[in-house]
């Protein structure tokens, strides 16, 4: 909302052009009244020039005083200069156009009010034909009157607030002469209405989140210039890499060496009794040997325990034959014999035998 549009002789002046339709069905029943005594050309030439040539000149030479009521019209001596400024724009260019617009608006609409009039003859008040042309010539003067005056406020209300603060106050004693000032003068008609309030400038939160991280952004930048000064140049970088990078090569070198060795030799009972952590020392401590004589070493040591495994595997199948021959034995001996195999004989059949011969010495005494 622009600041000047609290004044409120604006809006009243501007809620004039309600009286614009009135002032219209007036200058209709004025046409309607009596028999046309003169050509229509002539009745709405004379209805039309009195009615615009008044309002016309008026706004064109002296503008309306918009602060005034009535009949009663504010001094000039008591206007405050955002009121002046006001009556900058209605001597503007833009209000002069409004000016010839309007009339040509409300001539057209006046050549229809006449071929409408008849319809309204049965019902209009007034009677004879020169008192209804009068009674419609002064109801048009009317509705130029609420038409211009309102459309010059409009073009005051859409005055951007840049070029109305650029504009000057209009000079007092020029105000008289150049506006048209109705009724009697007087200090004040409406009170005073206060000034809307001046927006408050609050931060955005951006701009209190950046006010937030200057701090911040100076002790980053400090502490980078620290860093930067405790950072070796690059000969020193470069040395310190080549020194790192060469007991690392080292470390590789000696790691395939303890592989090569844990794949290549077999490893004794004491050495497996010792921790991974003692045997990766020990082996680092050894020299790294030639590929070809760990070649050399594997093949002998696997002859050496190729010769110690034989013996024990001849032992080994002798015996199984030795246990083989023994069980052989005991079958055959326990079919010839026919005995258990726990050793003992088997009584049963002696049981048997000996039953017929008691059965055939009792027959006897029977």
């Amino acid at each position: 909302m622009r600041s000047f549009w609290s004044d409120p002789y604006l809006w009243i002046h501007l809620a004039g052009i309600a009286a614009l339709p009135i002032f219209l069905e007036i200058c209709l029943l004025g046409l309607a009244a009596g028999d046309p005594l003169l050509p229509a050309v002539l009745e709405l030439g004379f209805v039309a020039v009195v009615g615009i040539a008044p309002i016309f000149w008026m706004q064109w030479q002296r503008p309306f005083y918009i602060f005034s009521l009535l009949a009663i019209a504010i001094q000039p001596a008591q206007l405050s200069d955002e009121e002046r400024r006001m009556l900058r724009f209605f001597k503007s260019q833009e209000v002069r156009v409004l000016t010839v617009i309007a009339p040509i608006l409300l001539t057209i609409i006046l050549w229809q009010l006449y071929k409408l009039a008849p319809l309204a003859a049965e019902v209009t008040p007034f009677s004879g034909r020169l008192v209804g042309l009068l009674v419609a010539a002064i109801a048009f003067l009317g509705c130029n009157l609420f038409l211009q005056v309102p459309l010059s406020v409009v073009r005051v209300l859409l005055a951007g607030e840049t070029k109305f603060a650029a504009a000057e106050p209009y000079p007092l004693e020029r105000v008289g002469q150049d506006f048209t000032v109705l009724g009697l003068r007087v200090k004040q008609i409406l009170p005073a209405i206060a000034p809307p309030p001046q927006p408050v400038a609050v931060a955005k939160p951006e701009a209190a989140a950046e006010t937030e991280k200057t701090p911040v952004a100076e002790a980053i930048a400090s502490d980078a210039a620290t860093v930067a000064a405790l950072v070796p140049t690059g000969e020193e970088t470069a040395t310190a890499e080549i020194a790192e990078t060469q007991p690392a090569e080292n470390q590789v070198a000696v790691d395939e060496a303890v592989t090569v060795e844990a794949e290549v030799a077999p490893i004794p009972d004491q050495e497996l009794e010792t921790s991974p952590s003692e045997a990766q020392t020990a082996s680092v401590d050894q020299p790294f040997p030639d590929p070809a004589e760990a070649e050399a070493v594997t093949a002998v040591e696997l002859s050496d325990s190729e010769e110690a495994i034989a013996p024990e595997a001849e032992a080994a199948s002798v015996i199984e034959e030795q246990a083989a021959e023994e069980v052989i034995e005991e079958m055959l001996a326990w079919e010839s014999q026919d005995i258990q195999p726990d050793g003992q004989p088997d009584a049963q059949p002696d049981v048997e035998s000996d039953a017929p011969s008691e059965l055939t010495s009792e027959h006897p005494h029977s």
